[in-house]
């Protein structure tokens, strides 16, 4: 049986999604690391993980993209926690753009996060929880956020929808080849959500908003604290202990009603910026 208080890190932990997760784990009293660029977002962010109930909430600095930097902080992370017991890779960064006017440097910048940030992250961590468990045996979990384009198709973030594809490859060829360490990795999949950087960088303007609503069954969107209901879910050694390499969709019914063109028709309205919002 898994540990009662456990030891979680949430990357892209400082805003939206992130910080959600973060503020569910920290409710149920585990000790939770947050990681992300910017050091005032996280120390704020930190604070309501522990105002939640946290035993222990600590953030760190930390660009995913770069694995010597993930390196450092699997080694800071092991100094004031411990061996991690869930990991969450959900640092991401998106914007609209048609694909044929997509450059290469924005191809990487996202690729870079979202893709090349999740295999640096799980690896770096990964090497620990196979040592741990070789003389603890304790069961250890990771949660990759991807997204419905990941098995469909993105219109407008053909960028997103790549990376986001490696990563739910990534998810089921690790949830084979850990299974015999006693680590479960699993994924998620929002639907369509509002936080800062999606305002800033998805819904362009209320013709998209409604665009989309409309193409959800339930007819809203979800909800970030839904999204991390269900990624503690997949964390929970009791709940969901054999379930591994599965793909949660949290999203009602969003990626079984087609593919949307909104995006690209939001596009062409001239309302696509140029920049790109990274989590955390």
């Amino acid at each position: 049986m898994a540990r009662a208080v456990r030891n979680v890190l949430v990357t892209g932990g400082g805003t939206g999604l992130g910080k959600a997760t973060a503020i569910r784990f920290g409710r149920d009293g585990h000790r939770v690391a947050i990681c992300g660029r910017r050091a005032a977002v996280l120390s704020a962010a930190a604070a309501e993980v522990r105002a939640a109930g946290a035993a222990e909430a600590l953030a760190f600095a930390c660009d995913v993209r770069y694995d010597d930097d993930v390196a450092k902080l699997a080694c800071s992370v092991h100094e004031a926690l411990g061996t991690l017991d869930v990991l969450v890779n959900n640092a991401a960064g998106n914007f609209v753009c048609p694909a044929e006017k997509l450059s290469p440097n924005g191809w990487k910048a996202v690729v870079d996060i979202v893709l090349n940030g999740s295999f640096y992250c799980s690896s770096a961590f990964g090497r620990r929880m196979i040592e741990a468990h070789a003389s603890d045996g304790e069961p250890r979990s990771m949660v990759n956020v991807v997204a419905d384009y990941a098995w469909g198709a993105g219109p407008g973030v053909v960028h997103s929808a790549a990376a986001k594809a490696g990563v739910l490859a990534m998810t089921r060829t690790l949830s084979v080849e850990w299974a015999r360490f006693g680590i479960r990795v699993n994924a998620v999949s929002p639907g369509p959500f509002k936080s800062e950087g999606t305002d800033r960088n998805l819904w362009l303007d209320e013709a998209l908003e409604r665009e989309v609503v409309a193409s959800i069954p339930m007819g809203r969107f979800t909800t970030a604290a839904e999204v991390a209901e269900s990624i503690a879910f997949l964390a929970d050694e009791e709940k969901a202990a054999y379930v591994t390499g599965a793909c949660l969709p949290v999203d009602g019914g969003h990626w079984l009603s087609g593919t949307n063109l909104g995006f690209l028709s939001a596009a062409a309205r001239g309302a696509a910026p140029k920049g790109r919002t990274p989590t955390g």
